[in-house]
């Protein structure tokens, strides 16, 4: 079921993010993919493989240490799927919920890959977790991480949260196993960009800040709360090149009155498109063949993850996702809508051609699949 009652998470002890500013708070992904697709083709030397390989992040997100399950595989073949998380801790003492969440899948072939989100106000039924004290209740998704954060007698733990985020993701795309995982710090992401001298992207309509002024410093609160005063930085249609606080900016807006109709959903779409163009920047020759940039970048990428790719290193999976270029990237749209309107809206449901689209994903038939709903498939510009 993904219906139920009112979500929320209790707020727990020390966040393993402490000093994420409060301004990532709804975005994501924002350079994981960049990381994992490209983390071959981006490296030109030893040297550079050990400083990126070392600057990554690496934590038990799939629970597999305790049950001696890390032993690295022969090799990595497909198909694969790929959990991709965001966090914003809010605070130093809060329990981490998870803002954004992205499955990338890849084919047995290789070659491509399939990447979509699920609405972090999707109610569904997490799973009872007992290393948490969790016993399991219908709330919203991105609450999985919070619950499962929870270290009785000691402070919170993400990767531990992670966990119960990814089986709780299986139970509603019926997938099996992940092959990896990662989470991305969103103070980071921001230095990856601009460590690539921005990003070029299809703005698809004008957009205002909900947050930022023209010059990136932050709105004034309006007295007693609700809303902002003072200039809006503004995000006109067409060609952009966005610095980092811009891409991360934009990708944060989600309201109607700030441009974006289709409010969360526009979010999630504006999310994958930048992927894609954060990607196809990453693959360009102004980084690759500069060695100072491309040092930067790598390290600024490695500094913003925190991943686990089950036994194989981030650098294993670039050389085995190498064939995969930003264009045989497809992201899709989930149909979903929501439970409620008002004060009476209790989050987010998927559609009944949702669960097709996961039979097909599981099925390798997604190409055929997409061959008769191509609705699935979300609009570039």
């Amino acid at each position: 079921m993904l219906v139920g009652g009112k979500g929320g998470a209790d707020r727990g002890k020390r966040s393993m993010w402490r000093g994420v500013p409060r301004w990532a708070r709804v975005c994501t992904i924002l350079g994981i993919v960049m990381v994992v697709l490209s983390g071959s083709v981006l490296i030109g030397s030893r040297a550079l493989v050990a400083r990126y390989e070392g600057s990554v992040g690496k934590a038990d997100l799939f629970g597999d240490q305790a049950a001696g399950a890390n032993e690295k595989k022969s090799d990595i073949k497909g198909p694969l799927n790929i959990l991709l998380v965001g966090v914003d801790p809010r605070t130093a003492t809060a329990r981490p919920l998870a803002d954004s969440i992205m499955v990338l899948h890849v084919p047995a072939t290789m070659d491509r890959g399939y990447l979509f989100s699920l609405p972090r106000d999707l109610r569904v039924d997490i799973p009872e977790f007992p290393k948490a004290d969790y016993s399991g209740a219908n709330d919203r998704l991105n609450a999985a991480m919070s619950h499962g954060s929870n270290v009785p007698g000691q402070n919170p733990s993400t990767p531990q949260g992670f966990e119960l985020l990814a089986n709780t993701v299986q139970e509603v795309t019926g997938i099996k196993r992940f092959d990896a995982g990662a989470i991305i710090n969103f103070s980071g992401f921001k230095k990856i960009v601009d460590a690539m001298g921005g990003v070029d992207m299809y703005i698809e309509r004008e957009v205002r800040s909900e947050h930022l002024q023209p010059d990136g410093t932050p709105r004034q609160l309006k007295p007693g709360g609700g809303g902002y005063l003072g200039p809006q930085a503004v995000y006109k249609k067409g060609n952009a090149h966005l610095k980092g606080w811009q891409a991360l900016d934009y990708v944060r807006q989600r309201y109607p009155k700030n441009g974006v109709p289709d409010a969360d959903y526009g979010r999630q779409r504006h999310q994958q498109q930048f992927v894609k163009a954060m990607v196809s920047q990453a693959f360009s020759a102004d980084v690759v063949a500069n060695p100072v940039k491309l040092d930067r970048v790598l390290r600024a990428a490695g500094k913003s993850l925190v991943f686990n790719g089950r036994g194989n290193s981030v650098v294993d999976f670039g050389l085995a996702l190498k064939d995969i270029r930003p264009e045989a990237i497809e992201t899709i749209k989930l149909p979903g809508g929501p439970i409620g309107t008002g004060s009476n809206y209790r989050g987010e449901q998927l559609l009944e051609p949702a669960e097709d689209f996961f039979t097909a994903l599981r099925t390798e038939q997604l190409d055929a699949f997409l061959l008769e709903h191509p609705d699935f498939k979300q609009k570039t510009k």
